[in-house]
This record gives structure tokens, sequence and C-alpha cells, in this order.
């Protein structure tokens, strides 16, 4: 979800849901070590529960960087094996981590003995279809929770599908190697004290309360981002809390209130990096609120039109709803 769950997109999807555990976008340990952390972890209070992704290889980096998630106030700090961007491979970190398993162990060691906040990994079953790290051999997957659980790991979150580092683009690997949920479902099994979380291709309810039936827990990404509002039913599905959600119109008024409090506001406090809030920062992250109803289109289109959007009037956000109402009102 890299460039996806930033903070203001991280505050839109709490307003759908009170508890589902947020994660952050992937944040290098290198952009910690030398860049600019206000801007990489600051985040909102009403977020929690928010897990810091952290990318990277190097044990004592690590260690660095979760101790400065536990001081930022983070609720647990996780460690990416599972990206397969070339960018990310250069950087030998995400899902190429995935053929070194005792320094993946290492890591979370050093992890674990910083911080006494949850540390957790996101991993794939696997990398590149014919190498003794395949995917198709669920003894590979297994291994490697064993190993690397002996650095202190106890919550494995599964994307459910190898990846192919050589071949495939991000996008590919997201839809083309098979997704085997079973072996999630069997590392529940063979690691039942251990949480075990299951992601990749789920987009229905019934899909979510399947897995659950196997699994301690299920990720949602893309579908949660493209059709938010999908996510209304969590709280009363899976949490136990009844309590009345919030229509799609109050979620879009709450975020005016967000956008007319933060735009204008510098959020990156380090001298040479300016960056100030614009509503455009907000508005691409609740294109998807009206998702499959009707005026849907008007909304998106209003929200992205470049020229309303240099304005940075939160009220623009009001002015969308109230352009989509008529259709959905007739329908």
């Amino acid at each position: 979800m890299m460039d996806w769950t930033d903070r203001h997109c991280r505050v839109f999807h709490r307003l759908i849901s009170r508890h589902a555990r947020l994660y952050t976008e992937m944040v290098t340990t290198g952009a910690l070590m030398h860049g600019d952390v206000p801007r990489h972890l600051a985040f909102n209070k009403q977020e929690h529960p928010v897990a810091l992704q952290l990318g990277g290889s190097e044990p004592d980096d690590l260690a660095h960087c979760a101790r400065l998630a536990q001081e930022w106030g983070y609720d647990e700090v996780n460690l990416n094996c599972g990206c397969p961007s070339e960018r990310v491979q250069r950087g030998a970190f995400g899902a190429c981590l995935m053929a070194e398993p005792l320094l993946v162990r290492d890591c979370v060691k050093a992890m674990v003995d910083a911080v006494d906040i949850p540390v957790t990994v996101k991993h794939r079953i696997g990398i590149d279809p014919g190498t003794s790290h395949a995917g198709d051999s669920y003894d590979f997957v297994r291994d490697f929770v064993g190993t690397v659980s002996e650095g202190g790991c106890r919550v494995f979150i599964v994307h459910a599908r190898s990846a192919w580092l050589k071949g495939l683009s991000p996008k590919e690997n997201r839809e083309v190697p098979p997704l085997h949920y079973d072996y999630a479902a069997r590392l529940k099994q063979d690691f039942p004290d251990f949480t075990i979380v299951v992601n990749g291709g789920i987009a229905t309810h019934i899909g979510v309360e399947a897995q659950l039936e196997l699994v301690d827990g299920v990720m949602i990404g893309r579908q949660a981002y493209h059709d938010p509002y999908w996510m209304i039913e969590a709280d009363a599905r899976w949490f136990n809390d009844l309590r009345e959600p919030l229509t799609r119109d109050q979620v879009a008024h709450a975020m005016r209130d967000y956008a007319a409090r933060v735009i204008g506001v510098r959020d990156n406090t380090q001298a040479g990096h300016p960056h100030v809030v614009q509503l455009r920062h907000i508005a691409r992250h609740i294109l998807g609120l009206y998702q499959g109803m009707p005026g849907a289109r008007a909304w998106r289109r209003m929200l992205s039109d470049a020229t309303l959007l240099a304005g940075n009037d939160p009220d623009l956000i009001l002015r969308a709803v109230a352009l989509t109402a008529p259709a959905r009102l007739a329908a």
C-alpha cells in the first residue's frame, strides 16, 4: 500500500471502522535514519490501533526504528517481508528477505529486544517458482515461520501468494501467482500458539468469515481502499460493536472538518523539506466513498478536478456531496 495508507487515509478509514487495526505504508529504515522522522511517523490520535510497517534488513537499524515507533506511540511495529517491487529488492528487503530466514530472525530479535510493543512480520508464502523458496511448497513457508519465530515474533501476516521477483510487476504479483489460503490455515495448525492473519484477494464479508474459521485474523488491502464503505459492517460483524455506524454523508462531513483543520499545516518540521497539506492530499483517498452508489462518478470527478482542488477549500467535499445527493435520492 505504498503511497496509499498515509495519515489522511487512516483518519478516513477510522471513521468507517472504530476497531480495525490500521497499518502505515511501508517506511524504510533509511528514511527514518537519515530523513524526516516527524513527516514519516506523525499521526493522529484517533488512528489507534495503528501499526508502523518498516522496510529494512539491518538488525541495528531496525531496532533503532522500532524504538522510534514506540516513542511515537505506535501500537505495533511490522517488518515487511512481502513487497516484490524492484526498488525494494535493490534495497535488499521486502519479499527477497524470505530467502534469508536467519537474517529475518536476527532482525526480529533485535526489534523485540528494543521495544515492548508487539513486533510482527508480513510475508508471502514463497518466492520465485521453481526454486527452493517456491510457494508451491508449504514446507518452505512453514520453515520460514518456524525460523523467524526464534527471534521472538508471534504474529505472522501471510499474503497467501508467492512473490515472483523476476518477470512480474508489483501489480501482476498481486494477481498472477495463485492463492493458497490453505497454507495460512496449515500454519495455524502447525503453530497454534501464534497469531496467524491471512491476506490477499479477500473481498467479501462471507470470505472474511470463512477465513476466520481457520485463522486468527484477516488483513484487507485494496478492497478497503477502492470501496472503503465496504468496511462499515466490520465493527458489528467482528468486534461486537453494535453502535450506529456513520452514513457515507456523515463520513464526508467529518472529512471536510478534518481537512479544514489540517490544510495549510506544515507536516514536515525539518528545514529544507517543506511539505504543506493540500486538499488534494486528502481528497484522493476518499474517491471511493460512494463506490457503487448513484452519483459516484460525479463525486469522483469533482474531487479529482485539479482546478477545483487548487483552491484548497475543504467545502469542496460538501459541494461534492450536494452534487451527488439528487442521484442517490432518486435511486
